[in-house]
């Protein structure tokens, strides 16, 4: 699968360097030479070890034919088999114009050979061949010199070019302190204004903060690679001034890029580029709006944008935003208020956060128009009135620049909205009614990147421990909370005796408590945390509606009033674990694990006695529960009820085990008598 999708990516990608054969597939060796059967093809290095093959074809009707390479002066039977492109040794079959990678086998290299050919075994006949040239050089990485750094402390090691559109800056520094720096390319003798931004190593386009001698990766945006650049710089486009710079050589001999191009065509006049994977585009046509909305995102996620809740910077709370995404084959554009930085919670009987503007009194004022899925990229499109009737909507102005935001994250299990794992730290503004149509908008790009694995689980396996200090704390990206739980993260979970969200396991019969420093303000939608024990996975019991309350069986944490309306009994001062002031959350999952993570950051806490949730499991109590927040969904996580910490597990689990090693015991002990 991996040598398929490569094959797709060098032939059919449009990133790569074109000439007057196509879009760059690696140094050309030459067209094979036909002898037998039909056999003809070009041949590709691509890089040490791999060969590309295009319009490669083969009738299929050798006996015990292969894919054949050696050392000697030619093709004979001192040589060794090429796995085909599914890494079997099989006999070949037809091919009809295919396109596909081949990589030798042990480790052998493309200068260890002096002919590949297409052999039969049975006949010692070769079908068709090439050699190889004499001191050839495949394609590899290059490096060229460091930075040329004029201005604030711009510097690196040696610059490598990775293939046609990555480029790696070892050792980079910058100290942050321009206005608007950006990665930048262009055409010319020297960095100038007109040019592209380049993506930082997380994908945004954000003006750049201070690296301290790290080594990124970048990635070309869009259609552009290496070989139609003329420089690398880093640019202040307030200033028009170049912080530092490198000429890109000529002729590089690198591999073709493995970054898939995936082109999307806006069909309206104006486009920005919001992130290396989200794009909105639109049109103002008389009192209305058509705004379209594309994200390559997972189907379990959603695209965010709006207007900004402040006149002067963009600013999530009391701003005016859509939430896009598709169910299915349904799309939807809800119309949000956001009042906190929390998903949507009631707050004294009204509802603050995230919230739909049907819930806090509005109406939804976007009109769906289409919605579809291409390629992994959702593309989104609605409209809506410049003006709104709805007094909780703002208007879009028809003249001068507005401040926007926008977000990229998860739905949760109800299809709402949960933190965000992409979104900006600049201040982003826009006129929406230009004189003349504008537009920074590229291609969507994807590479088989592999995902970091979450930290290590938090466990506490102790039966000495009966009382737990539990606090909040940010839950940690991708790698956090989400990674260990699997579960969609609010800003923020719990932290039980340090550690985040961790697995508890607990005695049935034994009495113990958490000490709930969550917060005991109920005026506050993102700091009002008493804690829960249920038998539901997601928390947030307070959010939901009396039928869906009354499916959870509530363990702890509530008591009924007169009128049956729960109350939460454990809330105490607000203890928080939070990121130091310079620390950007976004860069959570580089911390390589909790511990340091948690190293990290400073805690702080209210004055007052923790709220105080005792509780004694029973027989009663199912193996699984949940300690999670009343207020808001998933911030918690599992307890273990078990019957015997001698081993971990259910007393169901315990027989079975016992169960398993007496069969195991009979089975040795038949098995030994045949022998003795």
């Amino acid at each position: 699968m991996l040598i398929v999708v490569l094959v797709a990516v060098l032939v059919g990608s449009a990133s790569c360097q074109e000439d007057d054969e196509g879009p760059y597939k690696g140094k050309h060796i030459g067209k094979l030479n036909s002898y037998h059967h039909e056999v003809h093809g070009e041949i590709y290095a691509v890089d040490e070890y791999t060969l590309l093959l295009t319009a490669f074809g083969y009738d299929g009707n050798g006996a015990d034919t292969f894919f054949w390479a050696g050392a000697s002066n030619r093709p004979g039977p001192q040589g060794f088999i090429v796995p085909d492109e599914y890494g079997k040794t099989n006999v070949l079959g037809r091919y009809l114009q295919k396109d596909f990678t081949l990589t030798l086998p042990d480790n052998k290299k493309i200068t260890d050979i002096k002919w590949f050919a297409i052999y039969d075994l049975l006949s010692q006949n070769t079908f068709g061949d090439i050699y190889i040239p004499e001191e050839f050089e495949p394609p590899t990485v290059q490096k060229i010199p460091q930075l040329a750094g004029k201005s604030h402390s711009v510097s690196s090691g040696a610059i490598e070019i990775m293939d046609a559109k990555r480029l790696k800056l070892n050792e980079f520094q910058y100290d942050g302190k321009a206005k608007r720096a950006h990665f930048w390319v262009g055409v010319g003798a020297q960095p100038v204004s007109k040019g592209h931004k380049v993506p930082d190593e997380y994908g945004y386009l954000d003006h750049l903060r201070e690296y301290k001698r790290e080594t990124i990766t970048l990635e070309l945006p869009g259609d552009l690679s290496i070989f139609n650049i003329d420089w690398f710089s880093i640019f202040d486009l307030e200033t028009n001034q170049n912080l530092g710079s490198i000429i890109i050589p000529d002729g590089l001999n690198v591999p073709p890029s493995l970054v898939k191009v995936f082109p999307h065509k806006h069909h309206l006049p104006n486009c920005l580029q919001l992130h290396k994977d989200f794009q909105v585009s639109w049109e103002i046509f008389g009192h209305q709006m058509t705004i379209q909305l594309a994200g390559q995102v997972d189907e379990d996620e959603y695209m965010a944008f709006g207007l900004s809740g402040s006149t002067e910077k963009s600013q999530m709370v009391g701003s005016d935003v859509t939430i896009a995404y598709l169910d299915g084959y349904r799309g939807f554009a809800s119309d949000y208020n956001i009042t906190a930085l929390t998903p949507c919670v009631k707050v004294l009987g009204q509802y603050k956060g995230v919230c739909k503007d049907e819930l806090v009194g509005g109406q939804d004022s976007n009109q769906m128009h289409t919605a579809t899925r291409e390629n992994g990229i959702n593309i989104i499109t609605y409209r809506r009135s410049l003006i709104s009737a709805d007094s909780g909507d703002q208007v879009f102005p028809t003249e001068g620049s507005a401040y926007i935001i926008w977000a990229l994250g998860r739905l949760d299990h109800n299809n709402e909205p949960t933190f965000h794992d992409i979104y900006p730290k600049s201040n982003i503004s826009v006129e929406f009614n230009p004189k003349e149509p504008t537009s920074n908008c590229f291609s969507f790009t994807r590479s088989d990147t592999q995902l970091r694995e979450p930290w290590s689980k938090g466990q506490i396996y102790d039966k000495t421990i009966r009382t737990f200090k539990a606090y909040l704390g940010p839950s940690g990206g991708k790698r956090g909370y989400q990674g260990t739980t699997g579960q969609t993260s609010t800003a923020l979970a719990w932290y039980i005796n340090g550690l985040l969200a961790p697995e508890l396991w607990l005695r049935r019969g034994l009495t113990y408590a958490f000490r709930v420093y969550g917060g005991n303000n109920p005026h506050s939608a993102e700091f009002y945390h008493p804690m829960i024990i249920t038998d539901d996975r997601h928390g947030g019991f307070d959010r939901l509606s009396d039928e869906a309350q009354s499916k959870i069986r509530v363990l702890a944490g509530v008591e009924y009033s007169r009128r049956g309306r729960p109350r939460p009994i454990a809330a105490g001062p607000l203890c928080l674990a939070k990121h130091k002031d310079m620390m950007d959350r976004r860069l959570d999952d580089d911390f390589p694990s909790f511990r340091k993570f948690n190293r990290s950051l400073v805690t702080t806490c209210e004055e007052g006695d923790p709220g105080i949730l005792e509780f004694t499991p029973n027989t009663s109590w199912p193996d699984t529960v949940y300690y999670n927040s009343f207020t808001q969904p998933n911030m918690g996580w599992k307890i273990h009820v078990i019957d015997s910490f001698s081993l971990r597990g259910s007393g169901d689990e315990n027989l079975k085990f016992n169960y398993f090693l007496l069969v195991l015991a009979v089975f040795v002990k038949q098995f030994t008598r045949l022998f003795i």
